[in-house]
């Protein structure tokens, strides 16, 4: 069992940055990868970026890869997702995810496989 916790969240005006973190505990050596997702109002949950845990190997999906940033500090088991630029349409429930059988980090397993889910952090941008 893994266990996924976020934080970071919160409200930002449009062109301001948040730093998301995501803690895991538990059985983390069997994890491969962790990544982001968010999902906002009305809409499907949307894959938003992953790290690997052994090799570094990162993926940042196209709408956002310009102005958000994914990083891990295996020391601590942390994922961290830097986000800047922050527009009005960035606004969602933001899920960090991890799994043992993410590869490659680009290509996630899909929601309902995914082995560890936190409970979410909402980001709201004002504009």
């Amino acid at each position: 069992q893994v266990q996924l916790v976020e934080s970071g969240g919160g409200l930002v005006q449009a062109g301001g940055s948040l730093r998301l973190s995501c803690a895991s505990s538990g059985r983390t050596f069997s994890l491969y990868a962790m990544g982001w997702f968010r999902q906002a109002p009305g809409k499907e949950r949307e894959f938003v970026a992953a790290i690997s845990r052994t090799d570094g190997s990162t993926y940042v999906t196209d709408s956002v890869k310009d102005r958000f940033t994914i990083s891990i500090n295996n020391a601590k088991d942390t994922v961290y997702l830097q986000m800047n630029s922050l527009k009005a349409e960035d606004t969602a429930v933001y899920y960090c995810a991890a799994d043992d059988e993410w590869y490659p980090v680009s290509n996630p397993p899909a929601l309902t496989a995914i082995r560890s889910w936190g409970q979410g952090t909402q980001v709201t941008v004002s504009s």
